[in-house]
C-alpha cells in the first residue's frame, strides 16, 4: 500500500506541477505556498469531520515531530521549490529533486536504523537514474546567469534537505502511533503554514489582490486539491506503510507521469526519454517486490 500511495502522490504532483509553473510567475513563492496550504488544510479538516475521524490522543513529542516535520518539509522545502522553479526552470528543478531520496535514505539509516536490502538499494538507484536521465535531456536549452544558477543550487539543496528531514520525522511518528494519514497531513500543513506566515511582508500581501481574477483563483484551487490535498495525504500514507527512502524515491517519479501527458498533447518523446522511463520502471518494479 505504501509504494502504491507514493506512486499516486507522484502522479497528482505531475498534474499539479504544470499549473504551479504558470501560476508561480504571477504570485510570490511564499504567498503561493501559503495559499495552497490554507486551501488544502480546509479540505483536509472538512474531510475528517465528514468521515467522523477524531484526532487520537497524541504524545506531545509525536505532535512536535509532525509539526516540525511540516515546518521543514512544507514551510521551507516547498517554498524553496517554488523559488528554484523561477531561478532554474522546471527541468533543472526536478532534476535536483532527485537528491531527496538518497538524503532520506541516509537520514533514515542514521535516525531510524532503516537498513535497506541490496534489491531495494538497486531499485532506488535505478529509479533515480531513470528520472534524472529523462529530466536532464534538455537542461541546456537556455543559458542562465551564474548568479541565478548558484543561488538556485543552494536554495534547492536547502529544500531537499528540508524535505528529507520532514519525511523522516513523519516516518518516526508513524512508527510510534497508529494515526490516520489525513490527520498527519493536516498537522504537517499547520506546521508549514506557521513558518510561511513568518515570511510574509507588506509587499507579499499586495499580491493577494490578484486573486480577484477567477481563472487564477480557480487554477490555484485545482492545483491545491491535486498537489497538496491529495498529494500530501498519499505521501503520508506511503510513509506510514513503507520505509522513508523507498516512499521518497517513488514519490519523486513525477516526471515519468508528465511524459504520457506530453504524448497525449501531441508532443514527440525522444528515445532517450523512453530509455529513462524503462530504467525507472525497472527500479519501481524492484521496489514493489515484482520478481
Amino acid at each position: 500500500m505504501g509504494e502504491i500511495a507514493a506512486l499516486g502522490a507522484a502522479f497528482v504532483w505531475a498534474l499539479s506541477s504544470t499549473i504551479w509553473q504558470r501560476v508561480g510567475q504571477q504570485i510570490p513563492a511564499v504567498v503561493l505556498n501559503l495559499l495552497k496550504g490554507a486551501i488544502a488544510l480546509f479540505m483536509l479538516l472538512a474531510t475528517v469531520l465528514i468521515l467522523g475521524k477524531p484526532l487520537p490522543a497524541i504524545n506531545p513529542n509525536i505532535l512536535a515531530m509532525l509539526l516540525i516535520g511540516g515546518a521543514l518539509g512544507i514551510g521551507i522545502g516547498d517554498t524553496a521549490f517554488f523559488i528554484v522553479l523561477k531561478y532554474l526552470g522546471a527541468r533543472r528543478t526536478l532534476l535536483l529533486e532527485t537528491l531527496s531520496p538518497p538524503l532520506t535514505a541516509l537520514l533514515g539509516l542514521i535516525f531510524l536504523q532503516e537498513k535497506l536490502s541490496p534489491i531495494a538499494c538497486t531499485g532506488i538507484l535505478l529509479t533515480i537514474c531513470g528520472v534524472a536521465w529523462v529530466i536532464a535531456e534538455r537542461t541546456a536549452e537556455t543559458t542562465l546567469p551564474s548568479k541565478h544558477l548558484w543561488q538556485g543550487l543552494a536554495i534547492s539543496l536547502l529544500g531537499q534537505t528540508s524535505h528529507a528531514a520532514g519525511a523522516i520525522l513523519s516516518r518516526a511518528a508513524f512508527t510510534q502511533i497508529d494515526i490516520d494519514p489525513l490527520w498527519t497531513a493536516a498537522l504537517r500543513l499547520s506546521g508549514g503554514m506557521a513558518v510561511m506566515l513568518c515570511f510574509l511582508n507588506p509587499k507579499n500581501l499586495d499580491s493577494f489582490k490578484q486573486l480577484k481574477a477567477p481563472k487564477l483563483l480557480g487554477a490555484i484551487i485545482i492545483a491545491a486539491f491535486l498537489g497538496t490535498y491529495l498529494g500530501i495525504f498519499l505521501q503520508q500514507t506511503s510513509l506510514k506503510y513503507a520505509p522513508a527512502a523507498i516512499a521518497q524515491a517513488l514519490s519523486s517519479t513525477s516526471p515519468l507521469f508528465i511524459l504520457p501527458l506530453a504524448v497525449l498533447a501531441g508532443e514527440k518523446v525522444s528515445l532517450r526519454a523512453v530509455v529513462g522511463v524503462v530504467g525507472a520502471i525497472g527500479g519501481i518494479a524492484l521496489l514493489l517486490g515484482l520478481k
